[in-house]
């Protein structure tokens, strides 16, 4: 359970920042309303998933997961540039969230 809530503060925080780009400085109403209420919502999730999950993991794990998206969706719905340095950065981004969940696993043990 902790783990949905987790994916679904991944998903509502991008869903959030979304809506940033969409409000355009905040000149478009219900973009501008969206942003607070999927942030909100993000947070009340995160907070929930904190109740049995690490903070270190989860918060690599949900700020390294958003900014994948967000790179995505920036390229495929916003049409911008890529280039590798792009594609590397966000791939070194979910190899460190990688590497702090097995680090973590093997504190563990």
């Amino acid at each position: 359970m902790h783990w949905a809530l987790l994916i679904a503060a991944i998903v509502l925080e991008v869903a959030g920042t979304t809506n940033m780009k969409l409000s355009e400085g905040f000149t478009r109403t219900l973009p501008s309303v969206l942003i607070f209420v999927f942030y909100g919502l993000s947070f009340t999730a995160f907070t929930f998933a904190l109740k049995k999950l690490d903070l270190s993991l989860s918060y690599a794990i949900w700020a390294g997961a958003g900014t994948a998206l967000i790179a995505a969706i920036g390229i495929i719905w916003f049409k911008e540039p890529v280039n590798a340095l792009k594609i590397g950065s966000v791939l070194l981004i979910i190899a460190g969230i990688i590497g702090l969940n097995m680090s973590m696993r093997g504190a563990a043990s």
